[in-house]
């Protein structure tokens, strides 16, 4: 069971560690420095209106964001939900965000990270510029095969190739929802020290797609700059973010229950 399966309360603090529940979901709202990286397998996933959408039709995903130690704030839009039902705002703790802190935070005292997923040309790329800005770091990495499911044997191998190197932070982007559920499911057969679910921030970080400024995240309009980069993720996203807000206000209208 995880960190945020344990809270039952809005915005507490356990371990000096806080969360807000809304909507059924317990998200990290803290500094992510007081996350520890060796703690033993704890995994980082992010939730968004996009995910809140898929959960309400994928009940393992659903699981599995209830199930992960530390939910982040992906965006602004989710603490929508608790802005408007509880009057608690969430602290943004955005895929960027966290790849950049978690990896400039074991560069100080020198680590090993894992790259799991996307192509070998990008992680290529992520080994070169690893190697350039973070110069303390050991880094592997590995490209799992491209299917919808993954066989036994496919997660088999990547447990082992990760367990070999024993990586303080396993980094992995498989896209939403497949990395979410994988980290879950698989934490504990993995000797790592922190799993985090970052998605896009491979390409992203290696070049391979055009990076948003942050300075469109501190202006909250990161998702309008991203139309415009990549339009066939807001065709594909947009019916799942609109259930989102149509599910809050109907709680708030007392005319649903969540879970």
């Amino acid at each position: 069971m995880g960190v945020a399966e344990n809270m039952t309360f809005v915005n507490s603090v356990s371990g000096e560690l806080s969360f807000v529940d809304t909507i059924g979901f317990n998200v990290f709202s803290d500094e992510l420095s007081k996350i520890p990286i060796n703690s033993g397998s704890k995994v980082i996933n992010t939730i968004s209106p996009n995910s809140y959408g898929i959960s309400t039709k994928d009940q393992d995903f659903k699981n599995a964001l209830k199930q992960t130690d530390y939910l982040v704030l992906d965006g602004v839009y989710f603490a929508f939900s608790s802005l408007l039902l509880k009057g608690k705002n969430i602290k943004r703790n955005q895929g960027p965000d966290v790849f950049y802190h978690f990896m400039s935070r074991l560069n100080e005292k020198g680590g090993k990270v894992f790259f799991l997923g996307s192509t070998e040309n990008t992680l290529q790329k992520i080994r070169e510029r690893t190697r350039d800005e973070y110069p303390n770091l050991v880094v592997e990495t590995y490209s799992p095969p491209f299917k919808p499911e993954f066989s036994k044997e496919d997660n088999l191998e990547m447990v082992a190739r990760i367990n070999a190197f024993q990586p303080d932070i396993l980094f992995v982007g498989m896209t939403c929802p497949k990395q979410e559920k994988w980290t879950v499911k698989h934490k504990n057969e993995l000797k790592a020290g922190l799993i985090v679910a970052i998605g896009n921030v491979f390409d992203w970080f290696a070049g391979t797609q055009k990076p948003i400024h942050p300075i469109w995240f501190k202006l909250r309009v990161g998702w309008l700059v991203r139309i415009f980069i990549r339009p066939e993720i807001f065709r594909r996203n947009i019916g799942n973010q609109m259930l989102f807000f149509w599910h809050v206000i109907l709680i708030f209208l007392k005319l649903k229950k969540y879970d």
